[in-house]
């Protein structure tokens, strides 16, 4: 590995406390999340960072002060998802992730209380990535990103042993978006695919996506089994301009991949199979407080209810639970 792993154990009570922290690796011990018997876990590859959390009920006052309720919370897409599948019923669920080492205690405790099995491997040069979200009167949220760490994952932190007993591989999108991190996904995915495990991609972020290439990422997902998109994404990978028809996009992208989910926040979710859209599923209602990690959460519900059986529509709306439990807390991780 370019870094090293994680290790010792830490109570850790904010981001820069502790000394070291511990490492789960694919055969040690049980987590939260249950021992995975009778079926195979989840990993996630993705990313950790620190979230800063502003929300301000009044628009932002250039030049002067605008009053938030401020909150440092331990985020990522990456790392979301796999909290809100432990949460809602995956029986075991791994991470691979790189953060800093003045955060690392802090967030290898936040994961394994929610029961994920995380393998956090610590960056000898930079800190913990970093995401400033200001979160307006709507719930809506804007972010300030600094990857940090996260996108400095490497094919070296890669190990074959890392599928060992795995049903799924979830990759997060922002693993396409710089060089290194790049290598270790399509790495991740190919291996996956090699073993017969289904692999499935969101795409995080349309700004990113648009700075890349949308024919460029989705050649680099070739060969994924699901595809986990929100409206503007989908729009952006289809080809297809902003009045269009968020069905349309959706169904020309399953047939690059074979099972495309479109989430469209209070509107719910679309499921696309093979060129045609074969659900439609509305949202749960809830009282929005903050969207960050709505998407990650959905993530999350869908993926653990495929992994307990579900079929495409009705993982879909087990994700639209968790979408809709999440707006209503700070933050992207469940409670």
């Amino acid at each position: 590995m370019t870094g090293r792993p994680a290790d010792g154990g830490a109570d850790a009570t904010g981001p820069g406390a502790g000394h070291g922290a511990g490492t789960t690796g694919p055969g040690a011990g049980r987590g939260a999340g249950g021992t995975g018997a009778g079926r195979g876990a989840l990993l996630v590859v993705g990313d950790v960072v620190t979230d800063v959390v502003a929300v301000h009920p009044e628009p932002l006052a250039p030049g002067t002060d605008t009053a938030a309720r401020i909150r440092t919370l331990p985020g990522g897409a990456g790392a979301n998802a796999a909290c809100w599948a432990a949460r809602t019923g995956t029986a075991e669920v791994r991470l691979l992730a790189r953060v800093g080492a003045e955060s690392a205690p802090w967030h290898e405790r936040a994961l394994r209380d929610a029961g994920v099995r995380p393998r956090l491997v610590v960056d000898p040069a930079e800190p913990t990535g970093t995401v400033v979200a200001l979160v307006g009167k709507d719930a809506e949220r804007t972010f300030l990103t600094d990857s940090g760490a996260s996108l400095r994952l490497s094919p070296a932190d890669w190990a074959p042993e890392l599928l060992d007993g795995v049903a799924h591989l979830h990759l997060s999108g922002y693993l396409f978006f710089a060089g290194s991190s790049r290598e270790l996904a399509l790495v991740a995915l190919r291996a996956a695919v090699a073993r017969g495990v289904p692999v499935s991609v969101d795409p995080a972020s349309a700004g990113f996506l648009a700075a890349l290439g949308p024919g460029r990422f989705l050649d680099a997902v070739a060969g994924a089994a699901v595809l986990l998109p929100n409206e503007d994404e989908a729009r952006l990978l289809a080809g297809l301009p902003e009045p269009a028809g968020v069905g349309r996009a959706a169904a020309a992208l399953s047939l690059r991949v074979p099972l495309v989910v479109v989430t469209r926040g209070a509107a719910g979710a679309l499921v696309a199979e093979r060129g045609r859209i074969t659900a439609e599923v509305e949202a749960a209602p809830a009282e929005a407080v903050d969207s960050t990690g709505a998407g990650d959460a959905f993530t999350g519900g869908f993926l653990a209810a495929r992994l307990g059986g579900a079929g495409p529509a009705e993982a879909a709306r087990a994700g639209c639970r968790a979408a809709s439990a999440a707006v209503t807390r700070l933050g992207g991780r469940p409670g």
